[in-house]
């Protein structure tokens, strides 16, 4: 199998990964509707029994929310730091250092303000 040929199946894996993370996204947007509107109509006042559990309920509702985004955020990171490696020119691939000695890593030279000392 040639170079080319394995890119390309792995960005047609990348692609449907993707498909699949929209798709996950689709529903919990969907949930979160049906959850949204059975709390407007069904969570009053009164259905806590003191001020603090009603505080604390919604957060720990926002939490897992906040938990989800973070999840997809880091699996969206890596996805893309796969396909980073793939767009790897041909003078990288070949082992040329930069100029920061670490194969451009941290993304060049380092400048501080005062390169005359």
């Amino acid at each position: 199998m040639s170079r080319e040929l394995s890119l390309l199946n792995v960005l047609d894996a990348a692609a449907k990964v993707q498909w699949n993370v929209a798709m996950i996204l689709e529903a919990k947007a969907v949930e979160a509707e049906k959850v949204r509107n059975w709390m407007l109509n069904h969570v009053q006042g009164g259905s806590f029994e003191s001020h603090e559990k009603m505080l604390s309920e919604p957060l720990d509702i926002h939490e897992q929310l906040v938990e989800v985004i973070d999840g997809l955020t880091k699996l969206q990171n890596g996805l893309c730091s796969n396909l980073k490696a793939m767009l790897v020119s041909k003078e990288e691939a070949s082992g040329s250092e930069d100029e920061d000695g670490f194969g451009g890593m941290f993304g060049g030279s380092f400048d501080f303000g005062d390169s005359d000392k």
